[in-house]
This record gives C-alpha cells, structure tokens and sequence, in this order.
C-alpha cells in the first residue's frame, strides 16, 4: 500500500468518540497510512464507556482495528491529583495542557509501541514542522484560528513531536463536519466535548469530594480594607468578575488569592491589569534554552489572544514575560506558551503575576 507522511506505514490514532478523531482516521487512510484506532480510558465510567463504544463504532464503519487501553492510573497521578492539589494550594490550574504532554501522548505512544506503529495521530487542530536552521520540532497553529489548539500542545518534547502527526491542522471544523456527513460517520453530529473531562457539573463539589474544603476568609480589596466574606478560596478564580458577592460603584474583579492568610483580593478594572508574569521552568520546543532576552507573543490563557512581550531568562530554567502593554490579569496556574508568528516557541505555568 502507499506510504503516509515521513513513509510511516501504521499509525496508531487516539479515538476519544468525537468527531475530530474520526475524520482524522479518515484522512490518515485517504493519505496511505494503516490506521489503528487506540482509545485511552482514562476514567472507568459511563462517559468513558460511550466514547469507547463511539470510537469503536467509527473503527467498524471504516473498517478499522479498533483497541482500549487502561490509563486510568496514569491520569489519577498525572492529571488529577495535581489539578485537585492545585487548586488546595490556591493556584487555577489548566489540566489539558499538561495532560497531553504528560498523560495522552505516552500513552498513546506506549500503545503505539506494542502495536506496531510507526507514529502516532491525534485530531488537535495544530501543525506540527520541523526547523530548517536546527531540526527541532515545533508546533504551529492551525489555519483554522477559531479552533486553534496549538496552545494546548506546548509542552510536548521533541521525542513526541518527532512521531506526532496532526491530520486537521490545515481543515476547518465546518468542513470536519461535512467529511464526517459525507462518510456516514455515526458521531458527525455528536457535540463538542467538555473543557474538563473528568468533571461533570461545578469543579467545587468535586473538590470537596476530594477533600479541598477551605475554610471561609475575608474578601479585601488591594489596600487591605475588609469588603465582605468568602466561602473558600477554591471557589474563585483571578481575573473573575462575577458571583464574587461584593458591590460597588464599578465592578470587582479577583486580583489575587491569599492561600496563607485565606483572604480573596479584589480591585477595579485598572487594578486588574498585570506587567509581567513569572513563568517556568518553560519547556521549549524551537530551541534548547533561552539565553538572552528575546521578542515575542504570549497567551496567557487558552482562550486569550497572543500579545507582544519580551521574555527574559531567570534562574532554573524560568523566564518572565515583560507585557508590552498591560493585559488583564491571569491567574498562577494557568500557562503561558510563547511563539513568533505562528510557530510556538514553548510555554511554562504562571508561577507568579506582577500588577500594574
């Protein structure tokens, strides 16, 4: 049969049930590649075994090999023990992002191994390109900018790069949906998944099952002065500005939490525009290390646009980026990825902000 991208004969394609993951079998198959469907159960329940039957499904449809996978362990200790101990420590963290890097990508990999497989797929909307000046391997956005997830893939290390293909990187959501009509693909309608997937309905009342149940504080506005009361740090986030249960003449935003003392900190918009961030250590992908200060864009959210700064190396492997103009206020947690135009450079958790 005919060879796929750098002459890979087999892929094995992490199939979570959705749509993306389906037309991305597809595609593999139209490009010459043999396709192994490999779904990762990282939960054992009725939501992971749906997107197991879906994915199986879609595997029959194209008469694909379809096998699952017991990740569950890896995800307790990789994934959700740092989102639950995170959120006890007073940081917003963003589980996806170091979920891909940490959990999905070597397990997919693993499977990959044992399987046969060449390299492996998964339907992120991004790129994946190597460097002409020193053969790293970088992610790129995608050239549909409204379902870009090059962001979410940041932190991947350049053994993963190197066997990582993207197959919707240069498609549109509109026209993965048509692709997936078109084939008869019984997930074409299914519905995009949730932003956090081992959590259904409000993350407070899974962090009280797991034992995060701060205590009530006071909420302080950024001179110290006593506003009100809060029911626990756990249940806000820097940078909201709703639900925060205080009023005034202009609307509070979160500007900080102090996990030491439990104390919410609030301020008006103009005292919640940040600097600088504190990031690191930044794992980098189109370079080994950052030795010199250099120009650059950040995002400092998943769902932020990228904003020129200068990053600047700090001691252990961490940078801090120098906002060119002041920005809202991001919460330590969240990450932060860098790129130069469209090419990603690395990204790192926000360790610390510096306001205005």
């Amino acid at each position: 049969m005919a060879t796929g991208e750098n002459g890979a004969r087999r892929v094995a394609l992490g199939m979570s049930g959705g749509v993306d993951s389906a037309v991305s079998a597809a595609l593999l198959m139209r490009a010459g590649y043999e396709v192994v469907g490999v779904t990762c159960r990282f939960t054992d329940d009725a939501a992971a075994d749906r997107a197991a039957d879906d994915a199986a499904a879609v595997c029959a449809r194209l008469g694909l090999r379809h096998v699952e996978r017991d990740c569950a362990a890896l995800f307790e200790s990789a994934v959700v023990q740092p989102f639950v101990d995170a959120y006890a420590a007073g940081l917003t963290p963003s589980p996806c992002v170091g979920c891909n890097a940490c959990c999905k990508l070597p397990s997919l990999l693993d499977a990959a191994d044992e399987l046969g497989c060449d390299v492996v797929a998964t339907g992120h909307y991004a790129r994946i390109a190597q460097l002409a000046d020193n053969g790293r391997y970088v992610v790129k956005c995608a050239l549909d900018a409204r379902k870009d997830q090059s962001y979410m893939l940041a932190l991947l290390s350049q053994e993963q790069l190197a066997r990582l293909v993207l197959p919707l990187g240069g498609t549109t959501k509109a026209e993965v949906r048509v692709l997936a009509a078109d084939l008869g693909l019984p997930v074409a309608e299914k519905p995009e998944s949730q932003d956090v997937c081992f959590i259904e309905g409000d993350y407070r009342a899974f962090l009280r099952e797991r034992g995060v149940d701060d205590p009530p504080g006071a909420i302080v506005d950024c001179a110290g002065a006593v506003l009100g009361r809060h029911d626990g740090l756990s249940g806000f986030t820097v940078g909201q500005r709703k639900g925060i249960g205080v009023a005034a003449r202009e609307p509070y935003y979160v500007v900080g939490k102090r996990s030491e003392t439990g104390e919410l900190v609030v301020g008006f918009a103009d005292e919640a525009r940040i600097a600088n961030v504190l990031v690191g250590p930044v794992r980098w992908q189109a370079f080994v290390c950052l030795d010199e200060p250099r120009a650059a864009s950040v995002k400092l959210r998943y769902r932020s646009r990228a904003v020129p700064c200068i990053i600047e190396p700090e001691p252990e492997g961490r940078v801090r980026a120098v906002l060119r103009e002041p920005q809202p206020t991001t919460a330590p947690g969240q990450f932060a990825v860098f790129s130069v135009g469209d090419t990603v450079l690395g990204g790192g958790m926000i360790e610390e902000v510096a306001s205005v």
